[in-house]
């Protein structure tokens, strides 16, 4: 059975008390300590091998992700925290699971689950891995609902709350407009008028006033109308 070092970085006693226990629950995993920041993980990473780092995201000195992308050979991550915003740059980084706060044991093995998935290579070959598609989950009722980005076909704000549509289902959450925006940024989403953002790559036609997507029509903002156009039609309309 391959075995995986692996370190807790946390500054939250009770939160990595509650990793470490988990560790040692399970034959794969090697418990090697908990560290309080990531200066000292950096300095754990120098004396030993790591395999595995459970990386809570808000540390003091300096913040879990920016300790990844400081590391030039990185060993595999489990992202550990509260905030389901970072969760599109943390996949960025190519971590194997992104896991929200309070983190049930039947998530956590999940999550550890993947490492059997990764494959193994020999040292200097070529290595084409395909990236897990980026989801986020958010809040509807009393529960966190898994939404993948690559299904979402638009979101429309309705006031404080905005409406999440896919081809096969829509949900509800309280999100502000704004904020999804900045999450989705880098992707395939651009915001097209005040009360909506769309997937490109899901519009089925346009006109110079709005966009067509699933057979439903999207009026295009007049201040957002230049900037839109020059995206779906740079050779001019």
């Amino acid at each position: 059975m391959q075995k995986y070092s692996c370190i807790v970085v946390e500054d939250e006693p009770l939160a990595a008390e509650v990793l470490s226990d988990y560790i040692r629950q399970v034959p794969f995993l090697e418990f090697r300590g908990i560290c309080t920041d990531a200066i000292f993980a950096m300095e754990k990473l120098q004396q030993e091998r790591i395999d595995l780092i459970f990386l809570d995201i808000h540390l003091p000195k300096l913040k879990g992700l920016a300790f990844i992308k400081s590391l030039k050979q990185p060993p595999q991550i489990i992202i550990t925290t509260a905030y389901q915003e970072y969760a599109l740059e943390g996949y960025e980084c190519n971590v194997v699971d992104y896991l929200l706060k309070p983190i049930e044991f039947s998530r956590f093995i999940t999550a550890v689950n993947k490492l059997k998935q990764q494959p193994v290579f020999a040292p200097g070959a070529a290595i084409a891995v395909k990236p897990e598609r980026p989801y986020l989950f958010f809040n509807v009722s009393k529960k966190k609902v898994k939404v993948y980005l690559d299904e979402i076909l638009y979101i429309e704000s309705l006031r404080e709350y905005i409406s999440i549509t896919t081809k096969d289902k829509s949900i509800l959450t309280k999100f502000p407009l704004g904020e999804i925006e900045e999450l989705l940024a880098r992707n395939n989403f651009v915001r097209i008028h005040r009360s909506f953002i769309i997937a490109k790559d899901k519009i089925e036609a346009f006109t110079a006033t709005d966009v067509e997507i699933n057979n439903k029509s999207i009026p295009i903002g007049r201040s957002y109308k230049e900037l839109i156009l020059s995206i779906l039609a740079p050779g001019g309309f």
